[in-house]
């Protein structure tokens, strides 16, 4: 399964690593994700993979 939020739909980023002598080498940014549960207006409870930053705004809201 894919590391994508399924709240923003942020995924892994890449970039370059840069020595000392500013040579660029590959390299990937993952997202910090977490498997969370969340309760829906109607009282269902679902599954998802949250990041950090959509975690953070929804438990200020009360939904996890």
């Amino acid at each position: 399964m894919a590391r994508i939020c399924e709240v923003c739909g942020k995924g892994t980023a890449v970039g370059n690593n840069r020595s000392h002598s500013n040579r660029a080498t590959k390299r990937k940014f993952k997202v910090n994700l977490f498997n969370k549960k969340i309760r829906l207006a109607d009282g269902f409870v679902v599954k998802i993979k949250i990041c950090s930053s959509c975690y953070k705004k929804l438990s200020a809201m009360g939904k996890i």
